[in-house]
């Protein structure tokens, strides 16, 4: 899916690790959230509250995900879930750019 319809934006912006890293949240009809954001070169680390999917639509980038302790190359067109309540680490080679869905408890994406 190339664009989403129907959504609200929120226009404050999310802002980590010293403006590295920005996003918007979307908010849809049914009240189900997703972000989309850049993420420029750099090592961050970041905490999840719900289970995530992160889909990288451009550049690449190296993950570590919970329990791991070897590093993934994720491409942009290619995704990664990260369960909720953890923390995962990122290598950033290139400019990325994100779109990250909230999964609900109850196994369907926000």
């Amino acid at each position: 899916m190339s664009e989403f319809n129907n959504v609200t934006v929120v226009k404050e912006a999310n802002i980590y690790f010293e403006g590295k890293v920005t996003s918007r949240t979307l908010v849809f009809a049914d009240g189900s959230r997703k972000t989309l954001g850049i993420m420029l070169p750099g090592e961050y680390t970041f905490n999840t509250g719900t289970p995530e999917i992160m889909e990288i639509l451009a550049g690449d980038l190296e993950v570590q995900l919970p329990g791991d302790t070897a590093w993934r190359t994720i491409k942009g067109g290619e995704s990664f879930e990260v369960p909720g309540q953890s923390k995962f680490s990122l290598r950033v080679k290139n400019i990325a750019d994100y779109c990250c869905s909230f999964i609900e408890s109850r196994g369907t994406v926000q």
